[in-house]
């Protein structure tokens, strides 16, 4: 494959190469050579072809303080202490908090739940809050999706005599807060076997606490004469979510949570994911791009823009029509912040215009509504192909920010160092995801430390970059067969990338702009085949243009994925483009 487009030149300008040389082996299956294509070794191809958590669910005791942890969470369940739960105000967090809050219920405890509010206290536990939910009679708090770096927030929760147990996965410092248990794969002093767990998303460490906490109330005696052990299996559904949502990479054990998970999604048994469905008008079973961007979404529009608990109550909601009620909220909310999203978009687009050729893209505006700067951040980084970090800044001069990095650059520890500079009043975050608070004036020196510190990261980052292939097919492959064999081969996400396949030579026929700057056509073969393409949001882009202007004799090489056209019902395949070469 490699040597077939050595000499392409495409419209994006991107070499295209094989994700995998040798990867149109003869003998070699499509979905084993998806998999080895994205790092399985060939002996461990059968675990993942259909991952399951048997296969990939490691012991928790390796992970430092999970059995600490558990211990003391065993502890409060069986002398029925109250417990409080701290969580995120996004998707992991609204998740992990949901997660531990129904497993608690199934032992017979009644936790009480704290979402901060996103605008009044920001990111993380406050020891103000903590301490009312210790005057309020907890006398264990587990944060869920926070914490690390808590330092002054824990510490006055251990002053009150509070004990807290942080379930958190963003980046840690040498030093830890003070806690009964820290369980974070991302603490510096990990083991290996733990470490390697870096990529869970907080949800996922909360479920290996949940079984870690059946295994030690199971070692104590509490699942006899009667007494049933409850099940958490069933919950993977809601680990699925958070993990997608949360953009966590889909290898190993995050692979089998979200094939499981969506499983357990299709069998609707959680009421409140259920009424979201149907707010999301969702009429078949869940994919993971569902759960990134028609489930997810929505779930984190109550943290955004709305009230922060939504996410937890619909996912811990016991009546239909409650549920019913809260997901129409959310889904109201989505609008409402779908809206806020676009007005800051189209503010930032200058500023970020102006920095195109900077290492980094850091933009910011007096007003700005901060729920959505992630968002935004996400939405630069994918149209300038470099870390882009978006900040709103109060009438006060302070800047809460969000940024997305690239593969390559660990944004997280650079946000960290930045702060152990003294450039931040607060952030953290982990590789591909942080978050700042910046004083006034203080945004300058901190576009100077990124830029200063990231520059040759990004830029051998950006020059590896490929339009990576996985299958070379001509116009008769496309057809809807093919899609089984490629989701065989997911779930497909962050780390594990949907398949792209290479298709031509093949003429353009019926070209037009469609819907909202989109360009759609009909590609002929050579071989008398055809089939539909599209090309998303590329009417204004070299590549719209291209395809737009393109003579009936022009041949080409499209390349993007493949699709099951199901619209009306059929069952043909369709291609989704991202990039094109002249044939």
């Amino acid at each position: 494959m490699s040597s077939s487009f050595a000499s392409f030149r495409s419209v994006s300008g991107q070499p295209w190469r094989p994700r995998r040389e040798g990867g149109d082996d003869l003998g070699i299956d499509l979905v084993d050579q998806l998999l080895l294509a994205r790092g399985v070794a060939p002996a461990d191809l059968a675990r993942h072809r259909a991952p399951t958590l048997r296969d990939f669910l490691p012991d928790p005791s390796v992970f430092a303080d999970m059995d600490k942890g558990a211990s003391r969470l065993a502890d409060a369940v069986e002398a029925g202490e109250t417990i409080a739960i701290f969580g995120d105000y996004d998707v992991d967090g609204a998740t992990s908090a949901a997660l531990l809050t129904l497993l608690l219920r199934r032992l017979g405890s009644d936790p009480m739940i704290y979402i901060p509010d996103r605008l009044m206290e920001g990111y993380g536990p406050s020891g103000k809050a903590l301490v009312e939910l210790k005057e309020k009679g907890a006398s264990l708090a587990i944060t869920v999706d926070c914490g690390a770096q808590a330092f002054d927030a824990l510490a006055e929760a251990a002053a009150a005599g509070l004990d807290v147990i942080v379930c958190d996965h963003h980046l840690c410092s040498t030093a830890l807060p003070t806690t009964v248990a820290m369980i974070n794969p991302n603490r510096l002093d990990e083991s290996v076997d733990g470490a390697a767990h870096g990529h869970l998303a907080a949800v996922g460490m909360a479920f290996l606490l949940g079984v870690a906490l059946l295994r030690e109330l199971r070692k104590r005696g509490r699942f006899v004469n009667g007494v049933a052990e409850p099940g958490i299996i069933d919950l993977i559904d809601i680990v699925a979510l958070g993990t997608v949502a949360d953009v966590a990479k889909l290898k190993t054990l995050n692979r089998a949570f979200v094939t499981q998970g969506l499983k357990v999604m299709a069998e609707r048994r959680n009421i409140g994911l259920a009424a979201l469905a149907d707010a999301a008008r969702l009429v078949k079973s869940p994919t993971s791009r569902d759960l990134g961007f028609a489930l997810g979404p929505r779930i984190n529009a109550g943290g955004r823009v709305g009230k922060s608990d939504l996410g937890v109550r619909l996912l811990t909601a016991t009546d239909p029509e409650e549920a019913r009620t809260i997901a129409a909220e959310l889904d109201r909310l989505n609008e409402e912040r779908r809206a806020i999203e676009q007005l800051v978009t189209d503010a930032a687009a200058d500023q970020a215009l102006a920095q195109a050729d900077s290492p980094l893209v850091i933009v910011s505006g007096l007003g700005w509504h901060p729920g959505v700067v992630g968002s935004v951040a996400s939405r630069l980084k994918e149209k300038y192909g470099r870390p882009a970090i978006v900040i709103a800044v109060d009438d006060d001069g302070v800047g809460k920010g969000s940024g997305r990095s690239i593969s390559g650059v660990d944004l997280g520890a650079a946000i960290l160092a930045a702060k152990d500079s003294g450039l931040l009043v607060a952030g953290g975050g982990h590789a591909m995801a942080a978050g700042v608070t910046v004083a006034p004036g203080g945004i300058e020196p901190l576009r100077a430390f990124l830029n200063d510190r990231l520059a040759d990261t990004i830029d051998t980052a950006r020059s590896d970059r490929a339009l990576t292939l996985d299958a070379l097919l001509s116009p008769g492959g496309v057809i809807g067969g093919l899609c089984d064999q490629l989701d065989a081969g997911g779930p497909y996400g962050a780390g594990w990338p949907a398949p792209r396949c290479a298709v031509g030579p093949t003429r353009l026929l019926r070209t037009a702009v469609v819907g909202n700057g989109h360009v759609r056509g009909i590609a002929s073969g050579d071989d008398g085949k055809s089939f539909k393409w599209i090309a998303f949001r590329a009417a204004d882009t070299p590549l719209g243009q291209a395809l737009l202007s393109s003579s009936p004799d022009t041949r080409w090489w499209l390349a993007g994925t493949i699709k099951r056209d199901e619209w009306q019902g059929g069952n043909a395949a369709e291609m989704h483009v991202e990039d094109a070469a002249p044939a």
